[in-house]
This record gives C-alpha cells, sequence and structure tokens, in this order.
C-alpha cells in the first residue's frame, strides 16, 4: 500500500477507551492516520483526543458543537479525508468492539474490492461476543429485514467496521445521505452497491463494549426501519 488511510473514529464520552484504542490503530501500519470526531463530550473525550494529537503527528482532532450523531461525524470525516487525498479510509469505533489487527486484512482486501466490510455474520457464522441474545438477535433480523427490503446481498450491512476507497465517497453525494443512526451504515453500502462498485465482506471478531456506555436506541431502530423502505422506493423510481 503506497497509499495513505485514515481511520475516522467517532466519539461521544468514550475517555476511558480513547487513550488505549488510538496507539493499538497506530501501530497496524505506518502509513494509517487517525481522525478523532468529537461532539463535544462532555467526559474530556476530546481534551484526551487533543493531548494525543500533541504527542503523535498522525492523530488529528476534529471537535463538533453538541452531540450530532454517528452519520453526520462519518460525512465530517469522509470529507476531511478526501480534502486531504487519503486513499483508504475507514470506519471505526472507539470502544474496543472492533480489534485494529483486523486493519492489515481490510487493506489486503481493498486491493481488489472498492468498499471492504467487515462481518459478524459470513456466511452463516456469527462472530459476536458478549452481547445479550435480544440484542444479537435484534441485529441478526435487521440485516435479515434489510437484505429482504432491499434487495442487497449484504451478510451485515449494519456492521460499521469499513473501508472505502476514496473514488467511492467521491461518487456518493454525501450531502444526500438523510441516516444518521445504525441504517446510516446499510444506506452507504446501498449506495455503493448502486453505484456498481466492488464490494467484499471479511469475517471480523466483534467483542461488546466493557467500559462507557451503548449508543444504542429507539429512535435508532425505528430509523432503520423506515429507511430501507426509503431506499426502496428511492430504487423504484431510479432516483438511487
Amino acid at each position: 500500500m503506497a497509499e495513505r488511510g485514515l481511520v475516522i473514529v467517532p466519539t461521544y464520552n468514550e475517555a476511558s477507551n480513547i487513550r488505549q484504542i488510538v496507539p493499538e490503530i497506530l501501530k497496524q501500519d505506518q502509513r494509517i492516520d487517525i481522525l478523532v470526531v468529537d461532539d463535544s463530550s462532555p467526559d474530556g473525550t476530546g481534551q484526551i483526543a487533543d493531548e494525543l494529537a500533541l504527542q503523535e503527528p498522525r492523530v488529528h482532532v476534529l471537535h463538533r458543537e453538541g452531540k450530532q450523531g454517528l452519520g453526520t461525524a462519518y460525512i465530517a470525516g469522509f470529507k476531511w479525508a478526501l480534502e486531504r487525498n487519503y486513499e483508504y479510509i475507514f470506519e471505526m469505533d472507539a470502544d474496543h468492539s472492533h480489534d485494529p489487527k483486523h486493519l492489515p486484512e481490510f487493506l489486503e482486501a481493498a486491493q481488489e474490492a472498492d468498499l471492504v466490510l467487515g462481518s459478524r455474520y459470513l456466511n452463516g457464522r456469527v462472530t459476536v461476543v458478549n452481547w445479550p441474545m435480544t440484542r444479537l438477535l435484534l441485529s441478526y433480523f435487521a440485516n435479515i429485514y434489510a437484505r429482504i427490503v432491499t434487495g442487497h446481498r449484504i451478510c451485515d450491512a449494519t456492521g460499521g467496521f469499513k473501508c472505502f476507497r476514496r473514488k467511492v465517497l467521491h461518487a456518493i453525494d454525501l450531502d444526500s445521505i438523510k441516516s444518521n443512526g445504525y441504517s446510516f451504515q446499510i444506506e452507504m453500502s446501498f449506495r455503493a452497491m448502486r453505484k456498481g462498485f466492488r464490494i467484499r465482506e471479511i469475517p471480523i471478531l466483534f467483542v461488546d463494549r466493557t467500559d462507557g456506555e451503548s449508543k444504542m436506541s429507539g429512535a435508532i431502530v425505528r430509523e432503520a426501519i423506515w429507511m430501507v423502505w426509503r431506499l426502496r422506493l428511492q430504487t423504484l423510481a431510479r432516483k438511487l
């Protein structure tokens, strides 16, 4: 990989995790940088990220006013990355549920794919640790639901560990993305598929967070339920 990669890590109240996850990411490859997108975390996550950036030039921080949500954090990060000519642009959680050791596997897969997805449900195998059964079933069947409604063939469309090649993000109208919760993951992958880009899933081990609080809520679930129908209708109307 001659080109540079950027791992975008959205944060809100991740002070207990950010100090550990940043060095773990950096040691995977010298050509990978990190962008922490912090939504004014009241627990000081943004300030910790600033301290890390002062110590390491490969760490960058984008501060946003107030809690604006996952999707808009990634959109801001994507635009930041495109302006600075990164070739490989990653989505990754701050809470250690995504193991940085998978990053080299993403980069290898991205040599023959335009979008690489870290899958928890590839080929019928479930690779999730420490989730309550209710959460696991919700996630698993949400993916089945999304496949039925939209017609895509992705095993894990709701996962948040991804690597985009820059041409994918250039081709997608980022300002037109409407979803902001976990449905954002479905929408981005669906739009890439509709553009004809090569998508590959690779297996990852997903381990539920041990520190901090989950951002899952009823509103996020409801958004996902209706968003897949919007994508279906837009496809039928040839707007995607």
